[in-house]
């Protein structure tokens, strides 16, 4: 319980330093969320857990494949708000978008011999 503990905490104290920079400096919080801080911390902790090489292999794979369509939130979202839409709906509406495009994502990928 300890060790769940101790990820959760690293997790959210990642987050909250990520909020706390992007408050001051937008560039550099958009840099750190840049960085793939979650996937590999989610990788040491799959290699503590398991050890399991073929599954942390499997798990990087699908990581990759997952991202791509979240990428167009990141465009489409400015270009909401600075278009006069709200900031709930700009988010909202990026949001759907994102879950289509996985979808998408998820319906394609094995058609094209790629299983996650």
């Amino acid at each position: 319980m300890l060790y769940l503990a101790l990820k959760a905490a690293l997790s959210g104290v990642i987050i909250a330093i990520v909020s706390e920079v992007a408050a001051r400096r937008p560039g550099l919080g958009a840099l750190i969320v840049s960085l793939p801080l979650v996937s590999i911390l989610s990788i040491i902790w799959l290699w503590r857990d398991t050890g399991d090489i073929p599954r942390i292999a499997a798990h990087a794979e699908a990581t990759f494949w997952l991202v791509l369509p979240t990428l167009p939130m990141f465009l489409v979202f400015p270009v909401l708000l600075r278009g006069g839409i709200g900031f709930w709906p700009a988010l909202g509406a990026s949001c759907a978008l994102t879950i289509l495009l996985y979808l998408l994502t998820i319906w394609l990928l094995p058609k094209l011999g790629i299983s996650i």
